[in-house]
This record gives C-alpha cells, sequence and structure tokens, in this order.
C-alpha cells in the first residue's frame, strides 16, 4: 500500500509542477504563452492526469484483494506490484 501511496504522491507533485512555475513566471513577468508552450503543458497535463487515474485503479484494486480475499493477498508480491505501477 505504501509503495502505491508513494508513487500517487509523485505523479501528484510532477502534476503540478507542470503548470504552476509557468503561471507564476508569466504572472511576474506579464507575458503570454505560447500556442506550442499551451500545447505541451497540456499534453503533460493530461497523461499525468491519466496516469494518476490509473493509480488510483489499481490502489482500488489492491485494497480489494486484501479486504475481500485476504487469503489469496499474496499474489499481490512485490514484483506484481511493480508491475501494475509500470503498466500504469
Amino acid at each position: 500500500m505504501y509503495f502505491f501511496l508513494a508513487n500517487l504522491s509523485f505523479i501528484n507533485t510532477c502534476l503540478i509542477c507542470t503548470i504552476v512555475p509557468k503561471v507564476l513566471v508569466n504572472i511576474q513577468t506579464h507575458h503570454t504563452i505560447s500556442y506550442t508552450g499551451c500545447l505541451m503543458q497540456v499534453h503533460f497535463f493530461m497523461a499525468l492526469a491519466l496516469l494518476d487515474n490509473f493509480l488510483l485503479a489499481v490502489m482500488v484494486y489492491d485494497h480489494y484483494v486484501a479486504i475481500c480475499l485476504p487469503l489469496h493477498y499474496m499474489i499481490m508480491h512485490p514484483q506484481a506490484c511493480l508491475l501494475l505501477a509500470a503498466m500504469s
């Protein structure tokens, strides 16, 4: 569970770091963002948001196995957790 929480925390940090620094610079300098910069920023934001949702789905599956199938929880060994995080 802590493995998935650490990954979720890292993804959320990256998600925030795609938009906030550029917004702060644009507010301070009163400049606008270019069209390609905006497209890149939206692309990375959407990709990280999708990754965040997939990781939440993996965490839900992990909790489901832990609560509903406690005797089968051994299928969630570290290699399986790593594989699920990498697949997301």
